[in-house]
């Protein structure tokens, strides 16, 4: 059966005059406004809301659970549905107000809290919002536990609180904040390093809550010259906010207008990171989790790694870059490849004992301080390895192996098959290795295709690398027209 090992294993899609509802993994994610059941309306907020509150509640005499949200324009709304719904169920709520998805998830542990829930759509337009699930340890939810909310949350058969067992919602406004008091705190992060080299840096924050939160970290890690653009935290996106070359045209012009020494871009949650060479290129969001990788790598003590359990490994997904393979090798280390899917490579980084690990989207999985993606984390690692390199940023980032990535997409609608295109496809490609843990990734010596459908939106997903940029592109190409054809 294709793709049997999926962590995909329970979404929904549904569609209906152009809004659309997904229910995977990634969380309870839709387009604002529509009828129930077809869009993320309030009534689906709170139906799914008090399905993972019950979960999380069952028997408990006490239950807190941490809220926060992005910029997003409709967060406000969606944000006191959420809290008004866990109050309805006797749970009280940390409400963090505009946060960042990782210190949501630093915040769970930090209030010992029961679970967590992030209002955010992550890299989609302004018109999505969702529900991220996080568990006691702030990390996303399993699969187990995710069926059950979605089966719970379709029945919306719930037991709420009486008057007098009504839940309290406590604010709590300093949470970026204690977020990067404590990523100062952590070993290879060298503030003095990064103060010393007087950067001045660009930042794009796509007006959500990065505006708040990058501009608060570097200054703590001593840079004052910065030049902010979109930092403005009123979810008014003024481009596409995935975190993409072709998305980030205007920031490419200011680094260079501004002679600043690199520039940094984040998603509306704070979970991705792209930067900017000072020549105003791109170094690539595959090479985010690369260059930090290099760097964590190289200088984690062996004491270290004793004292947390770690090994000198790493983890990403089957669809990101091999070069971090390249990088762990020349460590003498390990390199593994998961799942697409955050909750996905936390759980082989975990099995592996990796020190880090992440996707090639620009999330950075950093265990000393937690296991989530985290922008803010991976900003600091970065800044301390390009300042002790001595090394302009460009020159950095051509000093790793030269991997190209074709991303491309198909959109899907009700009528396509999709284990029968999958099945087509493994059959056109079956003298090839094929992995079917995760959609279908075919091997071609050094390079490969990896196709799946999103957890995120409603598309199939085909990327393809190369060492040549051309053939990259000239093999998600072929595929696409293979799928196009066995379509018809």
């Amino acid at each position: 059966m294709v793709n049997k090992h999926s962590n995909d294993i329970f979404a929904v899609l549904k569609k209906h005059r152009n809004v659309t509802l997904i229910k995977s993994i990634s969380g309870i994610r839709g387009t604002i406004g529509g009828k129930a059941g077809d869009a993320l309306t309030p009534i689906d907020v709170v139906k799914y809301t008090a399905a993972f509150g019950s979960i999380i509640k069952k028997d408990k005499e006490t239950c807190r659970i941490v809220v926060g949200r992005d910029a997003r324009i409709s967060g406000d709304m969606v944000n006191r549905l959420v809290t008004g719904t866990l109050i309805g169920l006797g749970i009280d709520v940390i409400d963090l107000g505009l946060s960042t998805t990782p210190t949501v998830e630093l915040m769970v542990t930090e209030e010992h809290a029961d679970g967590g829930i992030i209002l955010t759509a992550s890299h989609n337009p302004k018109q999505w919002n969702a529900l991220k699930l996080l568990n006691e340890k702030g990390e996303f939810i399993s699969d187990e536990v995710g069926k059950q909310v979605l089966a719970l949350g379709d029945k919306a058969e719930f037991d709420f609180a009486s008057v007098d067992k009504i839940g309290v919602v406590t604010e709590r406004r300093n949470a970026i904040k204690k977020h990067i008091d404590k990523i100062l705190a952590l070993e290879l992060v060298d503030v003095e390093a990064i103060k010393a080299k007087n950067f001045k840096i660009v930042v794009d924050a796509v007006n959500s809550t990065g505006g708040i939160a990058v501009p608060m970290l570097l200054k703590a890690l001593g840079v004052n010259d910065i030049v902010e653009i979109y930092c403005t935290p009123d979810g008014k996106f003024p481009h596409n906010p995935e975190p993409l070359p072709e998305n980030l045209h205007e920031i490419s012009n200011q680094v260079v207008r501004s002679k600043a020494d690199l520039g940094i871009v984040v998603d509306p949650d704070v979970d991705r990171l792209a930067l900017v060479n000072e020549d105003g290129s791109m170094f690539g969001e595959e090479y985010t989790l690369v260059a930090v990788a290099d760097y964590v790598l190289k200088n984690v003590s062996n004491e270290t790694l004793e004292r947390l359990g770690h090994k000198r490994n790493s983890v990403s997904n089957l669809s990101s870059t091999r070069a971090l393979l390249d990088v762990t090798e020349k460590y003498k280390g390990s390199y593994s490849a998961s799942a697409v899917g955050e909750v996905n490579v936390v759980q082989m980084m975990k099995d592996t004992q990796a020190v880090i690990g992440g996707e090639g989207n620009g999330g950075i999985i950093y265990p000393e301080s937690h296991y989530g993606r985290d922008a803010l984390v991976g900003i600091a690692l970065f800044l301390t390895h390009l300042a002790k390199s001595n090394k302009l940023c460009s020159i950095l980032r051509n000093s790793y192996p030269d991997y190209f990535i074709a991303k491309k997409k198909i959109e899907l609608t009700p009528e396509i098959n999709l284990d029968g295109l999958m099945q087509k496809v493994q059959d056109k490609y079956s003298k090839q290795p094929i992995n079917t843990v995760d959609g279908v990734k075919i091997e071609f010596d050094t390079e490969w295709v990896h196709l799946r459908k999103s957890n995120t939106e409603p598309i199939i997903r085909i990327y393809a690398e190369s060492q040549s940029e051309a053939t990259a592109n000239h093999l998600a190409e072929k595929l696409i027209m293979d799928m196009k054809q066995f379509i018809k």
